[in-house]
């Protein structure tokens, strides 16, 4: 038996074909006429010996031999795909592509681009604004930022910044609501996207640290954590707000964190990128830049009182 391979062009149109289960749709994709396509079928049964497409009148079949042999050419093809995208990537060297969700976009990201880009001119950045697992290769991604538990894995993974959680308010609110028992009548803003979280990390559990038996389930709630700094942020009220992504607000002094308590969420910002990638100079570039950001701001850590929200009772 000749177990020379056939053409990769053959190999192709067969593989179109499959998949669109027509001839004519798989010559639209490849940009060939039917007829090339089809010629490239029948050579590929020739070296086979048996058929591979019934053809009927409008339509085509796989034969036995047709359904033992799609499987491994598509999965085949799509590992080449990935293999040649991957290594296009490192020929982008002046491009790193970034995904995180859309609020640490927003509000860690975003407001601090231009230090990125007058530290390192020689980088273009792009982002990709999203909350899906993303797939290094599929969505020809460098890096991730995500939040969770950090169940990671065959992946480079670090910690990046310990979230916490506390009342943030416009500094003319703060002139009004003084002491933690202030919050009873306060407009309370309710940041539900870290819900999922097995620990509560929200109004009740910080009132629950606090010695206070308020009912804190009262107020606007929002799913975007960004949305809920931003209404905060209009004096709408008081958002128990993520620390990592209201850093910046707190800088400006647009808001403020009167007080000294702080609920420590069960999950944590990680920067997520393929294994041996964390290497490459662009890429080893921004994970500094994106440590020295975050250790700028731990400033706002000193001189409080931390709760672990895993030491609440329920």
């Amino acid at each position: 038996m000749n177990d020379r391979l056939p053409s990769l062009t053959a190999l192709r149109a067969f593989e179109a074909a499959a998949r669109h289960m027509s001839f004519a749709k798989a010559a639209a994709e490849l940009h060939v006429t039917p007829a090339a396509l089809s010629y490239q079928i029948k050579s590929l049964e020739a070296d086979l010996g048996q058929p591979l497409f019934h053809r009927l009148n409008r339509a085509v079949e796989l034969t036995a031999a047709g359904r033992a042999l799609a499987p491994g050419v598509s999965d085949a093809f799509g590992t080449l795909s990935t293999a040649w995208r991957a290594t296009r990537r490192l020929n982008d060297s002046g491009i790193l592509t970034v995904t995180a969700g859309p609020a640490f976009t927003s509000k860690w990201l975003a407001p601090r681009m231009y230090s990125f880009a007058q530290d390192h001119p020689e980088i273009e950045l792009r982002f990709l604004a999203s909350l899906r697992i993303v797939d290094f290769d599929r969505d020809e991604v460098d890096v991730a930022i995500r939040f969770g538990l950090g169940h990671d894995k065959e992946v480079y993974a670090r910690p990046l910044i310990r979230e916490w959680m506390t009342p943030l308010m416009t500094p003319e609110l703060a002139e009004k609501i003084k002491t933690p028992q202030d919050l009873e009548d306060a407009v309370l803003i309710h940041d539900d996207s870290i819900a999922f979280l097995k620990s509560p990390s929200d109004w009740p559990a910080w009132f629950q640290a606090s010695g206070l038996s308020f009912d804190g389930s009262h107020g606007p709630r929002f799913s975007q954590a960004d949305h809920a700094l931003d209404a905060a942020i209009s004096g709408v009220g008081v958002a128990l707000g993520r620390i990592s992504l209201a850093t910046r607000a707190l800088e400006t002094g647009r808001l403020v964190a009167p007080f000294e308590l702080g609920i420590v969420a069960d999950a944590q910002f990680r920067f997520i990128c393929p294994k041996g990638t964390e290497t490459r100079p662009h890429v080893a570039a921004f994970e500094a830049w994106v440590l020295a950001e975050i250790q700028s701001s731990k400033r706002f850590e000193e001189g409080r009182r931390f709760v672990h929200s895993g030491d609440l009772s329920a």
